[in-house]
């Protein structure tokens, strides 16, 4: 029975207790004019009355007690358990019915919201800290780097042209590490607020990725990193895709291919397929490769591999997070294949820009 129903029954019964009585009690004055009945046949009568009065009484109140009260107090103590803090005390609305499950659904509904948002909460206070940590970490090795080296230009330890300009060199592959780390923060910054600042546009995507290769191909020689590149798709080839970004998922990914690379021949192989209305990016090394059990969580923020954690080369753990957002911001979606020993490749979707000729139009 719902609530408004026995909050009825109890001021119906609660009102007719009075009417009882008063009929009780003008039936005795009859009795009591019979000669025939004895006072104490009478005196029993309105002790009989008067106690199934009080037995009628208990009932209701009990009955309303059990039905109304009773969840009341459920849930003010449940209340009072949100209020220090314990989100794990539930209430079953299965065991109730009417305004009071619909109640207890409501609580539930709010300790299951606040319990998720404080787990949420805790888990970025965690990742946080584990964020500062790892970057402190990395902002450190560049910077005990160029320090040392400009430390042994200062006090001609690097005493030949050939020494000094292989310093020179590293000091500034370091500074670019520095760069690059300052870059993902301030981007994942940008991740966090949503205000990731793209510029869509029409790109050709083979002009798009010489210039990559290009620009990469460069880096790579330095640091004497082989780099293939082989393109199967047609000239004139559009997607839709900011430029800048799209750059930088090229960089982070070839960035984290070199980490981990531990051949002493070091390559990356840079291939674009047609996959019909999408054109679909490889970028593969022969580096360490990655564990089966850590694949499927390489792009999840802070997420760092054992082979990670253990090295000096390991990263913030952002890098392919932001790569998978930036590709996803895309319509697009991206994944890994790896062998241990044998290396990574990345691969990732974006669909193909189809532009509709006028004719075609004016003829519909």
């Amino acid at each position: 029975m719902n609530l408004r129903k026995r909050l009825v029954v109890t001021f119906i019964t609660l009102l007719s207790l009075p009417i009882m009585f008063l009929l009780s009690s003008l039936t005795l004055v009859f009795v009591i004019r019979d000669p025939l009945l004895s006072r104490h046949f009478v005196i029993q009568s309105i002790w009989i009355m008067t106690a199934i009065m009080i037995l009628f009484v208990l009932i209701v109140t009990t009955w309303v007690n059990r039905g109304v009260f009773k969840h009341i107090r459920e849930l003010n103590e449940a209340m009072d358990h949100i209020a220090k803090g314990n989100f794990d005390y539930s209430l079953d609305e299965n065991r109730v019915d009417g305004e009071f499950r619909a109640l207890f659904k409501a609580y539930e509904d709010m300790r299951l919201k606040l319990k998720e948002s404080t787990e949420e909460r805790v888990r970025d206070e965690a990742q946080n800290r584990e964020l500062i940590s790892n970057i402190t970490h990395d902002l450190k090795t560049p910077i005990t780097s160029i320090k040392g080296y400009a430390e042994g230009i200062i006090d001609g330890v690097a005493d030949t042209d050939e020494k000094k300009e292989r310093y020179i060199r590293t000091i500034y592959d370091k500074t670019k590490e520095l760069d690059r780390l300052l870059n993902e923060l301030t981007f994942y910054s940008s991740i966090d607020n949503n205000k990731i600042p793209y510029n869509f546009k029409k790109l050709d995507v083979v002009d798009f990725f010489n210039d990559c290769v290009d620009e990469v191909g460069m880096d790579l020689e330095n640091r004497n990193i082989y780099l293939s590149y082989e393109n199967l798709l047609d000239k004139g080839t559009i997607i839709i895709a900011d430029p800048v970004q799209l750059r930088k998922v090229i960089n982070n990914i070839i960035g984290n291919s070199i980490k981990y690379m531990d051949k002493e021949k070091k390559a990356v192989s840079i291939r674009l397929l047609d996959a019909v209305d999408s054109v679909r990016v490889e970028i593969e090394d022969n580096g360490k490769g990655i564990a089966s059990k850590d694949l499927a969580n390489i792009f999840e923020r802070f997420y760092r591999t054992d082979a990670s954690r253990n090295s000096s080369q390991g990263g913030s753990g952002i890098g392919l997070s932001i790569v998978k957002k930036i590709i996803e911001d895309h319509g697009g979606y991206i994944w890994a294949t790896s062998k241990e020993g044998e290396g990574t490749c990345m691969h990732f979707v974006i669909r193909k820009y189809f532009e509709t000729k006028k004719a075609d139009e004016e003829s519909v």
